[in-house]
């Protein structure tokens, strides 16, 4: 029979379940205007330049708001800080329907990005807050799964709504739906040792591993770490890409398969549901090689190289005949991208702090956005003067391999950043 201390009550799961809300909200909000682009483009009279521009609007927003909301979460907490920022992007989300040709398209769309931006550095935070090291990157591939059903949810709301009350109403009822969640978290969330609901032995496999020194930690010196541009740059090659599958899949199906509203559902629900496997397991793969006895350096690196070479193939989706085989290409990078990207996000709390996490992510996620937005731009202009996708795609296939080479010259052995200790951060 279990003594008080050692039952080890699950309610960190449930935490975990909360985070895989928000960020599957976070995801519906986002991939709107990606489901509605080709009807927009059409009804609004966009060009793809123009489109390009709208979008890269959110992921610049999103790059300048990171800056900020790692910060802004580490110094008020996950409880205020994710209930301010999943307010002001429903807000912004449901502002849309407001908007009037590119420009307020564009305004909506970056107060959007500024919101969303909190997203991953509350939840990475509150993952390094509530789970013990060893299963961090489970609980970050399970809460990471919400932005696939995320996109997965859209494709078949979204153009439900549409056809039905409009593309306004679309943006509407999405957007405001951000609001239901505050009203659990905020009543519900609680630090660890602050929780009346949780077991003494959950609190103590939770603090298992060894208390961080106390301080902040500002972000010049976190910049002066090799561990810290390590996390940033495989950011910046590889979120572009998921960007550039976020906002553009359903223009590429429409261009090169003729793929309409309202047909699209079913494409984009397969994409996004081979990456939701993808997410879960490239976080189980890491988990169960550091349970069998492997470092943390090889497990991550094994279970990210693993990912990038089921990423290679994509590179020929512009060029396959039938849509499906296109659909089946992007939908196995999405689900290694979603593993991949379970792993990086968990490098961040297997060589900082908890007290640097939220930061860290926040310097990280600026890089992925910029890459983004860049990406963003670039597709609009390339779609424009070379008439195909090609380019981009061979872009997309070969990233993660280049992202994995940098983090291993910067990081060859996932060092713990020595924060506390007076040094000028190389090692």
């Amino acid at each position: 029979m279990s003594t008080p201390t050692s039952f080890v009550s699950r309610y960190r799961w449930s935490i975990c379940a909360l985070l895989f809300f928000a960020t599957t909200i976070n995801y519906i909000d986002r991939a709107v205007l990606g489901v509605l682009a080709p009807l927009l483009r059409d009804e609004l009279g966009w060009s793809d330049q123009d489109y390009g521009r709208i979008s890269a609007a959110f992921t610049l927003a999103y790059a300048l708001g990171f800056l900020f909301a790692g910060w802004f979460i580490d110094r008020v907490g996950t409880r205020i800080g994710y209930t301010a920022y999943l307010a002001l992007w429903s807000l912004a989300a449901a502002a849309h329907a407001l908007a009037k040709g590119v420009f307020g398209f564009g305004i909506a769309r970056f107060v959007l990005g500024l919101g969303e931006s909190g997203n991953f550095p509350s939840a990475i935070k509150t993952v390094a807050e509530w789970f013990p090291k060893k299963e961090r990157a489970l609980a970050t591939g399970i809460f990471n799964a919400g932005s696939n059903v995320g996109a997965v949810l859209a494709p078949l709301i979204v153009p439900w709504l549409a056809l039905t009350w409009g593309w306004r109403t679309a943006f509407i009822v999405t957007g405001l739906a951000g609001l239901v969640w505050i009203a659990f978290w905020w009543p519900i969330y609680r630090r660890p040792r602050e929780h009346k609901r949780i077991s003494a032995g959950e609190l103590s496999l939770i603090e298992s591993d060894p208390p961080d020194a106390p301080g902040k930690v500002s972000w010049g010196r976190l910049l002066r770490f090799r561990q810290t541009w390590a996390f940033a740059l495989g950011k910046l090659l590889t979120d572009s890409i998921w960007w550039f599958y976020l906002f553009w899949f359903p223009l590429f199906m429409a261009d090169t398969f003729g793929v309409d509203l309202r047909t699209i559902g079913l494409p984009m629900i397969t994409v996004y549901v081979l990456a939701d496997v993808g997410s879960v397991g490239g976080g189980w793969l890491s988990s169960s090689l550091l349970k069998r006895g492997w470092s943390a350096n090889a497990a991550r690196k094994t279970a990210m190289l693993v990912c990038a070479a089921c990423i290679l193939p994509v590179a020929l989706a512009p060029h396959v005949e039938g849509k499906w085989v296109a659909v089946w290409l992007v939908g196995l990078a999405a689900s290694a991208h979603q593993g991949f990207s379970a792993n990086i996000f968990t490098l961040v709390s297997d060589m900082f702090p908890r007290k640097a996490v939220g930061s860290v992510v926040g310097i990280g996620g600026f890089f992925g956005a910029m890459g983004g937005f860049m990406m963003n731009l670039g597709a609009g202009w390339l779609r424009e003067n070379t008439g195909g996708y090609s380019v981009m795609f061979i872009i997309a296939g070969l990233a993660y391999l280049a992202a994995i080479l940098v983090m291993h010259l910067l990081s060859p052995r996932l060092e713990p950043a020595k924060l506390d200790a007076n040094q000028d951060g190389i090692g």
